[in-house]
């Protein structure tokens, strides 16, 4: 009966420990309704092969990667992701045009005393206009550090090229 129990919890809790949170969610449809200026639009999820998926740095599932329609109109797409800080993670959501160029990066939530400055507006501009096809983002040379967040800079520096390098893999299958 323990084992069981057991094998029960663990199914559970591998089948839900890697959804994206509800409050992540709710937080990255406000910026898409704020950046876009409006209040109804819907996700289209864009599911991804699983023998694609392993093949790509990042993950493509639990509806991370999804199309943003407002009545019938492709207007752009969307990715949330999670990246590693100093001893947590944090969310950020990853906004494309229709061309997969980022138009807008944003921290959504960050889990550290220290090194949440790489929320900032002015920091995350730096990636807006990037694709799959721009140079490696490279901490220090293209992409500006910032004194005490050295870890969280570095992190959604390889995060933000794993997802270009990614989306790049998906364009060259026709996926997207």
């Amino acid at each position: 009966m323990i084992k069981k129990l057991f094998f029960i919890l663990v199914v559970v809790f591998f089948s839900t420990s890697f959804l994206i949170p509800e409050k992540v969610v709710k937080k990255a449809d406000k910026v898409i309704g704020k950046f876009y200026e409006i209040k109804d639009f819907s996700k289209e999820v864009i599911i991804i092969p699983y023998e694609v998926n392993s093949r790509t740095p990042i993950e493509f599932g639990n509806e991370n990667l999804f199309k943003i329609i407002i009545k019938d109109k492709l207007l752009g797409y969307g990715y949330i992701g999670n990246a590693q800080s100093r001893t947590s993670t944090f969310d950020y959501l990853v906004l494309f045009d229709k061309d997969f160029i980022i138009i807008k990066t944003k921290v959504l939530i960050y889990r550290e005393d220290y090194g949440g400055e790489i929320g900032s507006k002015r920091w995350l501009r730096q990636f807006t206009g990037k694709s799959s096809i721009s140079p490696e983002l490279e901490y220090n040379k293209n992409i500006i550090p910032i004194s005490g967040a050295t870890i969280s800079v570095r992190s959604m520096t390889r995060a933000m090229n794993d997802v270009l390098r990614s989306i790049g893999a998906l364009q060259k299958l026709n996926l997207l």
